[in-house]
């Protein structure tokens, strides 16, 4: 049998310079001389217990390491507390009792201009603002409160149920500024009025305050109102036998205008999520 021959089944041919057989394989080994175990594969499916709990805006992952390991989290009712535990998307994970959403939260922060109504959408093919943040996130994102169709200024949107509902909620007392425009110039008389507080059709109103704004007409005021009932600024003059010609939300929850041109949107910073979840 030949060299070829010998090649062929398998068999290993000595190298005529140095003397050393070819091995035709060789197994893998770890640095200690074991023999490797095959990697794992991730499964797409699971994610990591600390991470969930960052993604659905509850803290970093380094805080929810320490949440984890103090039983302050459970998973499909069980608590866990180890470190590095994976879950499914579809698990029911809670922390303190509340269930959290693995979407990621977002605010967004909208100068709104005229002409758009306050809604997701309309049977009447009117525009909504929604069209004016389609582009800000992939979230599902409502409206917070209400402006009417021809009110501009500031509308937050947000995923985040918990906030919407602390924000719309008339106890928390959330601060709202106005620039109101009137067809006719506010007597003194009345305003007092405004201040002392109405009795309109469906109760009485108090303003928190209400001044002619320094430098213009008397056709302008501003008026702060921690109201949410539905045209509540736009009623409160009307009442008196005025009518609002122009009607724009300047800040709302210590938000304000600043650098955010009418039509344009943008992110919450940080800091100012802090600070409208910290609200009373």
């Amino acid at each position: 049998m030949t060299r070829s021959d010998n090649n062929r089944k398998g068999r290993p041919s000595k190298n005529t310079k140095g003397g050393n057989q070819q091995k035709p394989f060789r197994k893998h080994f770890s640095a200690k001389g074991k023999q490797a175990e095959p990697q794992k594969k991730s499964n797409p499916d699971e994610i990591r217990l600390n991470r969930y709990i960052a993604n659905a805006g509850i803290c970093s992952r380094r805080e929810a390491d320490t949440y984890i390991a103090a039983g302050n989290v459970t998973v499909n009712g069980k608590p866990v507390t180890e470190m590095g535990y994976k879950v499914k998307r579809s698990d029911d994970v809670r922390f303190d009792g509340k269930k959290l959403s693995l979407e990621k939260k977002e605010y967004i922060l909208l100068n709104k201009p005229k002409n758009f109504i306050t809604t997701t959408s309309d049977e009447k093919g009117r525009r909504t603002v929604m069209e004016l943040v389609s582009s800000a996130s992939k979230a599902r994102l409502m409206p917070v409160g209400r402006l009417d169709r021809n009110t501009t200024g500031l509308l937050l949107f947000t995923n985040d149920g918990d906030l919407t509902k602390k924000l719309t909620h008339p106890k928390h007392g959330v601060r709202k500024i106005y620039h109101v425009h009137l067809d006719q110039s506010l007597s003194l008389a009345d305003l007092h009025k405004i201040e002392a507080g109405l009795e309109l059709e469906d109760g009485p109103v108090e303003v928190d305050s209400i001044s002619f704004i320094q430098g213009a007409p008397k056709k302008e005021l501003g008026i702060e109102i921690h109201s949410g009932r539905n045209r509540i600024v736009r009623r409160i003059f009307e009442h008196l036998g005025y009518q609002v010609t122009k009607l724009d939300r300047v800040i709302f929850a210590g938000l304000t205008k600043k650098d955010l041109p009418r039509g344009h949107w943008r992110h919450l910073t940080e800091q100012e999520v802090i600070n409208l979840k910290n609200i009373k």
